[in-house]
């Protein structure tokens, strides 16, 4: 006879899917805000912070550990006020207190265990703790009977240790008072330091865990275009082959897990991030016009319709991630046998799928299953079988096709329903340059969808809404979300030439400037005044998973100001990297993104107005021309007929051009100065290595 449900604690009323699923706990969870700060006041109770989010395994363990003990559940009930937030949510709170974990432990991860005082300063913290105390890791019970007793007891160490660490805190991530604007010497300093990291046998850098650093990659593809130095170009390549060849690439359904636990990139942390994939994605396409390999085009088109076939809402925007664990195993969902695979293909075609993807009988992972991957190419593994590589290619295509079918018949994991603004900008700036780069036009058509949902349902007036979940969108933007959001929105506009996008990219960028820039204009807070329930207003120059929305909107503004004329865009943008120069020299790891925008700025940026209907076969082929080239300096007006009086106005770059002959025309301009106008390929492809030569 199944035990009666429990009652829900607070939790049951919130849109969080990582929320939601603690909502059953015995814990009296409440969400972070005033309810919470009141009750620890009045009843003189410490706060219990526990950050996570849905996809994260550990976050579950925690849980099914703890959180369901009634034991501990009593504890924290009677002796904490227990506050649950998900850190996709509310990323300001996680990043506070994830920096004063990082200085009371060392390091930080998720789940993040954090105890407050009742004005909400930080005097302990850490990430997961067992149930008992083992291996050499305090338990959870014992750990909360100690902070109990340390609070009742000893309040004025407390206080102390809370005000110290509420100090250290303001301190971090403060605009460095720089006066030097760096240049092409930046880019030089970090190439040398990612060389000092590099593995030279499997790509990436140091050793395990190893994450997929997509902007660091960036950075190299341009070092190298800017210098010729073929050792940047290698680094890169490298570790996008093997990361692509690897576990940590979903061989039969596309797209990348989050990162790999070894050195190899061969066993994952399963969950799959949509930011992930959209900078991934990114750095593949640029791979792909930085040489031509069909290879790198062919992955980033696999990420792409990965998150169109996955992650794509019926209302146009992106789910936010899906978790590492089915049926409560980590990657039970993307594991084979022979068996299992003989079992779809048959006998023959199961030997060579198998050998390709390394599926063997003892297996790479877990109660002797295999992950996926590859190790060998296609062509040394046919002139083994003494086939035809082509003939192999179709049948591992095949092959591939089932196995996928058969795995959607599987318990599949749990999928965050949530649309984040921040990472939406990213897959629409994603897909926005997979249109350019391969001319697919779901691309295209998604990239707009997408856009046109966060122009739509995520904004309140000129301000943006970071949540979108059950039909509303919630939460006050932060800087990643304006950020994110006009990058991807700029990227549209040059893909589309629908002078609407930059038009709402530049509004967006204004209402940054207006609310989110700090009182030296050397750096953005990532919260917007007047937010009561935060000890302090942060700001994040440095990248972590995702690029600091500081250098994003610096390359934003760069962009704009090309593209509109607005010299106060670039004026600004250089307050800011002025403000980093010293620091970007000494130590530029972690600040790729802000290297981005200096190699943009570092120029000489190529300004390119095309005019031409772009659904017109030669209007397609011009575009291909300019697409199929590694340009990350350029930006791209266009219109499809002649200029009008609008659209001269909004993007000076078209002022005063016109259709030569009725035929596509391409304008090729640096700093505003035009040569003539080019309307054969052959002339543009002439004219083009020229400028950038």
């Amino acid at each position: 006879m199944s035990s009666p449900p429990r009652p829900p604690n607070r939790l049951v009323h919130e849109t969080s899917p990582y929320l939601l699923q603690h909502a059953y706990n015995p814990v009296q969870w409440l969400p972070w805000g005033e309810e919470a700060f009141r009750k620890a006041r009045e009843e003189d109770k410490p706060i219990f912070l526990s950050v996570g989010y849905s996809s994260c395994h550990w976050c579950h363990v925690m849980e099914e550990e703890s959180f369901e003990d009634e034991d501990i559940a009593r504890i924290l009930n009677e002796r904490f006020v227990p506050v649950k937030v998900d850190r996709e949510e509310r990323p300001d709170v996680d990043a506070i207190y994830m920096s004063a974990v990082q200085m009371i432990s060392g390091s930080g991860g998720w789940p993040m265990s954090v105890f407050l005082a009742p004005d909400l300063k930080p005097f302990y913290g850490g990430t997961y703790f067992p149930p008992e105390s083992r291996y050499g890791r305090i338990g959870f019970k014992e750990l909360l009977g100690r902070l109990s007793e340390l609070y009742r007891t000893q309040r004025g160490k407390v206080a102390e240790v809370s005000e110290e660490l509420a100090g250290r805190l303001r301190q971090l991530g403060l605009a460095v008072e720089g006066r030097e604007l760096p240049g092409p010497g930046a880019l030089e300093a970090a190439f040398q330091h990612l060389g000092q990291v590099f593995d030279s046998t499997f790509g990436g850098f140091g050793g395990a865990p190893k994450f997929p650093h997509s902007i660091d990659l960036m950075v190299l593809l341009r070092h190298h275009r800017r210098s010729g130095a073929k050792l940047a170009l290698d680094m890169a390549l490298l570790t996008l082959r093997r990361m692509a060849q690897g576990g940590m690439y979903d061989r039969i359904g596309g797209g990348f897990h989050r990162y790999s636990v070894d050195r190899q990139w061969l066993v994952p942390h399963f969950e799959k991030m949509l930011y992930d994939n959209a900078l991934l994605a990114r750095v593949y396409l640029e791979a792909y016009q930085a040489t031509g390999e069909a290879f790198f085009r062919r992955i980033a088109g696999e990420v792409l319709d990965y998150a169109l076939r996955e992650l794509a809402a019926p209302e146009g925007s992106f789910y936010s991630a899906t978790d590492a664990d089915s049926e409560g195993e980590e990657g039970k969902f993307f594991v084979w046998t022979p068996d299992q695979v003989e079992g779809v293909l048959g006998i023959e075609t199961a030997r060579l799928a198998c050998l390709y993807y390394n599926i063997t009988i003892g297996g790479n992972f877990e109660h002797g299953t295999s992950i996926p991957h590859v190790t060998r190419e296609v062509e040394e593994i046919a002139a083994g079988m003494k086939m035809e590589p082509a003939k192999l290619e179709a049948l591992l295509a095949e092959a591939r096709a089932k196995l996928y079918a058969e795995r959607e018949r599987r318990v599949k994991p749990f999928r965050d329903e949530k649309t984040i603004a921040a990472w939406n900008g990213l897959m629409v700036s994603a897909l926005a340059r997979g249109y350019q780069a391969t001319g697919v036009e779901r691309y295209r058509q998604a990239a707009e969808k997408a856009a046109r949902f966060l122009v739509d349902q995520c904004r309140q007036g000129e301000a943006l809404l970071r949540i979108w979940k059950d039909g509303r969108a919630r939460i006050p933007g932060f800087l990643d979300d304006y950020a994110y959001v006009a990058e991807g929105l700029l990227d549209l506009y040059e893909a589309t030439f629908q002078i609407e996008y930059l038009e709402i990219a530049r509004r967006l960028t204004k209402k940054l400037l207006a609310d989110f820039l700090d009182e030296s204009g050397k750096g953005f807070y990532y919260t917007a005044p007047g937010q009561a329930d935060l000890i302090h207003r942060r700001q994040d120059l440095f990248d972590n998973a995702t690029p600091s929305g500081n250098w994003v909107s610096a390359l934003n503004l760069l962009r704009l100001e090309r593209l509109t004329g607005e010299k106060s865009c670039r004026d600004q943008a250089v307050k800011l990297l002025e403000g980093i120069g010293t620091l970007l020299e000494r130590a530029p790891m972690g600040f790729a993104s802000a290297l981005l925008a200096v190699d943009f700025l570092s120029g000489p940026p190529l300004e390119i107005a095309v005019l031409g209907d772009p659904a017109s076969p030669s209007t397609r082929e011009a575009l291909g021309v300019l697409h199929r080239r590694f340009l990350p300096n350029k930006v791209l007006a266009g219109a499809p007929r002649e200029v009008d009086a609008a659209a001269a106005k909004a993007v000076p770059l078209l002022a005063g051009k016109r259709l030569i002959d009725g035929k596509t025309t391409v304008y090729l301009c640096e700093n505003y100065a035009c040569k003539a106008p080019v309307t054969d390929l052959a002339e543009l492809e002439r004219e083009l290595g020229a400028a950038i030569s």
